[in-house]
């Protein structure tokens, strides 16, 4: 995979060179290119913005610099071998970033983001380059950060996990909260390792009994009860055939019952745990 940044503050994606990205860096899993926006720039003050049309506090960041940068990005890339490029835009008015997203990006050879500052990017900038390939407008949560570098930091690094090779153990992300397949819309729940005793603290005697059956039911149970006390809305929109027996039985001792179409609710008698 090839991953291109275009920022202002190029210093701010450096850990982009630690930890499994900087690993799966060195080993060529990843291809990673940071570019200074203001290289695109010709005015002595290396300007990038200006104020909004229509009026309004803050400024915009401008469609030249923007423009050329993507035209030249793109082109070295094709020339380097690349292809199939998507956008990413990280932005509070975008699509919530999820593990589904997550895979979805993983599955691309080429992603390309614009973190911004300031009110934004100019949005003719954004439409001109949604005519050309994918454009994902991402959001990494519901607040709002003083520029998009750090929701590169956080996307890289959910995309990048799940690159062939890249974790020790492939099967690590199966088993991820929001993972898809089983753990969709659940929590992972608790984990411990050793020593089995830690100040008076045991483990689970089921994660002690080698029974790989109730260990398994043992960490969905967990998983539900942790999504019911953080998560509610999950379990709200849970696909209810993807419930068993198990399952449906936890969900009634946590005070969950099934509606008329199936899914699931919460009781208003139900107490938190």
């Amino acid at each position: 995979m090839r991953l291109d940044v275009v920022t202002i503050f190029p210093e701010y994606l450096e850990p982009l060179n630690v930890s499994l990205v900087g690993k799966a860096r060195a080993r060529g899993q990843l291809g990673v290119h940071v570019h200074d926006l203001r290289e695109w720039t010709y005015d002595r003050h290396s300007t990038v913005d200006d104020t909004p049309y229509g009026g309004g506090p803050g400024m915009v960041m401008k469609t030249e610099p923007w423009g050329e940068a993507l035209d030249e990005i793109l082109a070295s890339g094709y020339e380097a071998g690349a292809h199939a490029p998507a956008l990413v835009v990280p932005t509070p008015s975008g699509r919530p970033f999820t593990q589904e997203l997550a895979v979805e990006l993983s599955e691309r050879p080429w992603l390309i983001f614009t973190p911004a500052r300031y009110e934004g990017i100019d949005r003719r900038v954004i439409d001109e380059y949604a005519a050309r390939m994918p454009v994902h407008e991402v959001s990494i949560g519901d607040y709002v950060l003083a520029g998009g570098e750090a929701a590169v930091l956080v996307m890289t690094e959910a995309v990048a996990r799940l690159l062939p090779g890249v974790l020790g153990n492939a099967e690590s992300h199966r088993d991820d909260s929001f993972a898809p397949g089983a753990m969709a819309n659940l929590l992972e729940g608790p984990v411990y390792t050793k020593p089995p005793l830690w100040r008076g603290r045991g483990v689970p005697d089921v994660l002690l009994s080698g029974h790989h059956g109730k260990i398994a039911r043992w960490r969905r149970d967990e998983a539900f009860r942790r999504t019911a006390l953080h998560r509610p809305d999950l379990i709200e929109r849970c696909d209810p055939s993807a419930f068993d027996k198990k399952d449906r039985e936890i969900l009634s001792i946590l005070g969950w019952a099934p509606s008329p179409d199936g899914r699931f609710w919460r009781r208003p008698e139900a107490v938190e745990e």
